[in-house]
């Protein structure tokens, strides 16, 4: 996130100090002086106050004799900070989104599939977090999401505040998954070994079915290690087939689950010439996926400073779509 300016910062102390009812005259006067000029230090003294009213108990219950004013005043804004998160609700062309932030970076990215308020989303149900409808700084995220779906957009390098992850192994999870490039296909089982523990198959399955910021972290490249798509999102396949699409990655109805047409993408099995290769190179297509990376298109093999198999030659026989 952007830094504040130093005479924001400044005045952070006081504007919690009046917000909660601490402060005398003089620092209050001098907050609302500040406030009239500044919209977004306007915005975080009204959201002090209301959790200071969600919270109102702490009024009652004084800081301890021998704590200094100044650091009690630390301690609550501390507090407010960790259990803050601010969120916008947008229409989408997935339906739709909530977007909400910390002061550490975006920590929920949800499909609200019960209705369009907040009463429906599964961060209104947590325990521990303070939600306040915000907008500035989520606007920003929504617009470049915008432009992902609309395939103007291969990244979304946002900052991640993994709080709402379930364990330290859900976190790694989460950053491994992050770590998988656009248009690119592995498996549960590639990142159980990404993250050293390649026999937690099912257990990274479970953890990707908790993502909290899907999209972002694309838990909708990760597939069965028979191409299968497997969950998404409570079962909505069909949104992790057009996510997929989005980035170039044709699939097609099989038996029991869609699954990704390895036919239409390149494979990239580790090696150290770093080349990949087509999906009629000897037994490459047979290998499974996990020990193999598919990759949308050339262009996607080319960001990752692969060069084309020296047999099979994918840069003279490009795949047809």
């Amino acid at each position: 996130m952007t830094s504040k300016p130093s005479v924001c910062q400044a005045i952070e102390e006081a504007l919690l100090a009046t917000a909660i009812g601490d402060a005398d005259s003089a620092t209050a006067a001098r907050v609302e002086t500040h406030t009239r000029a500044c919209a977004p230090c306007l915005e975080d003294f009204g959201r002090y106050r209301a959790i200071d009213r969600a919270v109102g108990v702490w009024r009652e219950a004084p800081a301890p004799a021998e704590e200094s004013a100044r650091a009690h005043l630390a301690s609550r804004l501390a507090d407010l900070r960790r259990r803050t998160l601010v969120y916008r609700i947008f229409p989408s062309p997935l339906g739709p989104i909530l977007i909400a932030r910390s002061e550490e970076g975006v920590s929920c990215v949800e499909y609200l599939t019960g209705g369009s308020d907040f009463a429906h989303s599964r961060l209104s149900r947590l325990e521990g977090v303070e939600a306040l409808p915000d907008g500035a700084e989520v606007e920003v995220f929504y617009r470049e999401l915008l432009e992902y779906v609309e395939g103007r957009r291969t990244r979304l390098e946002w900052p991640l505040d993994l709080r709402l992850a379930r364990s330290p192994f859900h976190r790694a999870v989460l950053q491994a998954t992050a770590a998988v490039p656009y248009g690119v296909v592995t498996s549960y089982g590639g990142i159980a070994a990404e993250v050293g523990a390649p026999r937690a198959v099912r257990a990274v399955a479970q953890a990707l079915r908790h993502n909290p910021v899907p999209i972002v972290v694309p838990c909708h490249r990760i597939i069965g290690t028979t191409g299968d798509l497997t969950g998404y999102a409570g079962n909505r396949l069909g949104l992790k087939e057009r996510l997929l699409a989005i980035e170039g990655v044709r699939t097609e109805r099989g038996a029991h689950a869609p699954h990704v047409a390895r036919q239409t993408l390149y494979h990239y099995d580790r090696n150290d010439q770093r080349q990949y290769c087509l999906p009629t190179c000897g037994s490459i297509a047979r290998r499974p996926i996990g020990r193999v990376t598919l990759l949308a298109s050339r262009e996607t093999a080319a960001r990752l400073d692969l060069v084309p198999c020296s047999d099979c030659r994918p840069d003279l026989h490009p795949i047809s779509h």
